[in-house]
């Protein structure tokens, strides 16, 4: 099946980041899988110490089903996933092919570390604006330029994940998923 989203996950992900934007797309209608980085395991521990079961390991994604690549913060979550060869391919094989990259926190490192920001505008938490190879960062809530997606932080899990489900859906699938929430 085609049209997947894949959520990356490494050991020290944030939990928040990671699993927020994956309610939210979920609750949209999408196919999310969550993706274990880690060689021989898809049980992966967040930076919180709670073990997560991912959906499937990346040696056994095929890479041209997926639309969209999302690459969630937390130490040493997005370090591990900004050193992962396999992941830096992906992220680049999306931007290069306009499929889309959501990247927050941390996580737009491994677009900033690895040459891959280019003239994006993008936002990312401030203890790592320094390492992003760019003067285009943006102080805001979601930074969306082209096909990436980007925001600042744990705090903003919620209202990225809703940007990323809105490059897919209607605004009226959008508003039933906040009425769920209680967002409005």
């Amino acid at each position: 099946m085609k049209d997947k989203i894949f959520v990356m996950l490494s050991t020290g992900f944030e939990l928040i980041e990671a699993m927020a934007p994956v309610d939210v797309l979920r609750r949209a209608g999408l196919n999310v899988l969550t993706v274990s980085t880690l060689e021989a395991s898809l049980e992966i521990e967040s930076a919180q110490k709670v073990k997560v079961l991912a959906d499937i390991n990346i040696n056994d994604i095929n890479i041209e089903e997926g639309v969209m690549v999302v690459i969630p913060g937390g130490f040493p979550g997005y370090v591990n996933l900004r050193e992962n060869s396999k992941v830096i391919e992906i992220v680049k094989n999306y931007l290069n092919s306009n499929k889309l990259v959501g990247a927050i926190c941390g996580g737009p490192t491994v677009l900033g570390i690895n040459g891959l920001i280019h003239d994006y505008s993008f936002t990312c938490h401030s203890a790592v604006k320094n390492e992003m190879s760019s003067n285009n960062y943006k102080h805001e809530d979601v930074v969306i330029d082209k096909n990436l997606i980007t925001s600042p932080g744990a705090g903003k899990s919620i209202e990225f994940g809703l940007a990323l489900a809105s490059q897919f859906v209607s605004a009226d699938v959008l508003e039933k998923v906040k009425k769920g929430m209680e967002l409005i």
